[in-house]
C-alpha cells in the first residue's frame, strides 16, 4: 500500500481533472506521477479557503474520517461519558472534540502533562490524565464514578482490558480503532477472557476500518469542514518542508524523536 498524498494537476488529457485541480492519491513518495485514467485520484471536494492543503491528509482526511465514523459507531448521546486514549493524537484529539460538540463529558488519557494541558485548555476536554502519573482506576473514580458509556480505544493491551473489566457502564459501547501498545510485541500477551464482562454489562464492541466508509466521506466532510473553518475543531500539524525530508518525517512519526506527538504530520508533494 502506497502512502496518500495531496497533489496538484500540472498537465492533463482528462477533462475531469483540469490543470490546477487539487486531488488526493495513493501515489506514494514521489515528486511527480502520472495517473493513467484518473481512477486513482480523489478530487478535493470542498473549498480550502484559508486552510492548508495538508488538512486533506489530516483533520479532514483519513484521521478525521476515522474519528467521525468511529465515534458514530458508538452512538454517542448528550449527557454520556466518553473516554478516549492516545487522546492527543491525530484521531483521538478529533474524537474528543466531536464528543464535546455532541454534549458528552470527555475524558482523555495522554502521555505527558503538556499534552493533557492542550486537551483541557485548548480542546475543551473535561478531564485529561497523564497515564504515567495516575492509574486508570484513580482517574475514573474522580471523572467517571458511574462508569463510561463510550470508549474509543487507540491503545489496546492493558488499557483496553482494564476498561472492559472495571470501568464500562451498562450498555456501554466501544470502538476499537488501534492497538498502539501492541504493534511491536514479539509475542502476544495473554489476558483473561472478557466474555462475562461483555455479557453482564451488555456491551457493544465495534472495530473500524476506514475504507469501509469511503462512499460516505462527502457527507461527513459536509459536517466537518465548517467545524474546522470556524475553529470548533482545532488541530496541530508538524510540517517538514521539502521532499527530501520525507524519511526524517517518517522516522519522527514512528519514533517520536522530536517529542511532538500532538496532531498530524503533513507531507506535502505540492
Amino acid at each position: 500500500m502506497f502512502g496518500e498524498a495531496c497533489c496538484k494537476v500540472i498537465k492533463t488529457r482528462n477533462g475531469a481533472f483540469p490543470v490546477g485541480t487539487l486531488v488526493k492519491s495513493t501515489s506514494g513518495w514521489r515528486t511527480h506521477f502520472v495517473s493513467p485514467d484518473g481512477k486513482d485520484l480523489q478530487p478535493i471536494s470542498f473549498d480550502l479557503e484559508s486552510l492548508s492543503p495538508s488538512v486533506t491528509l489530516g483533520v479532514l482526511g483519513m484521521p478525521g474520517m476515522t474519528a467521525y465514523f468511529g465515534l458514530r459507531l458508538c452512538e454517542p448521546k448528550a449527557g454520556e461519558v466518553c473516554v478516549v486514549n492516545a487522546a492527543a493524537g491525530a484521531v483521538g484529539s478529533i474524537v474528543g472534540q466531536l464528543a464535546k460538540i455532541k454534549g458528552l463529558t470527555v475524558i482523555g488519557f495522554a502521555g505527558t502533562d503538556d499534552k493533557c494541558d492542550w486537551l483541557t485548555k485548548e480542546l475543551n476536554f473535561d478531564y485529561a490524565f497523564n497515564y504515567k502519573n495516575i492509574s486508570i482506576t484513580d482517574a475514573l473514580k474522580r471523572a467517571a464514578p458511574n462508569g463510561v458509556d463510550v470508549f474509543f480505544d487507540n491503545v489496546g493491551g492493558d488499557f483496553f482490558h482494564e476498561m472492559l473489566t472495571k470501568h464500562m457502564a451498562q450498555y456501554g459501547r466501544v470502538c476499537i480503532c488501534g492497538s498502539i501498545s501492541n504493534y511491536n510485541d514479539k509475542e502476544k500477551k495473554k489476558y483473561p477472557q472478557l466474555n462475562m464482562d461483555i455479557i453482564m454489562k451488555e456491551l457493544t464492541l465495534r472495530g473500524i476500518y476506514i475504507t469501509t466508509y469511503i462512499r460516505e466521506f462527502g457527507a461527513a466532510l459536509a459536517e466537518m469542514v465548517p467545524l474546522v473553518k470556524k475553529g470548533d475543531i482545532k488541530f496541530k500539524e508538524t510540517v517538514f518542508d521539502g521532499f527530501n525530508k520525507m524519511p526524517q518525517a517518517m522516522a519522527n512519526l514512528v519514533t517520536n524523536l522530536t517529542g511532538q506527538e500532538n496532531g498530524q504530520v503533513a507531507l506535502e508533494t505540492l
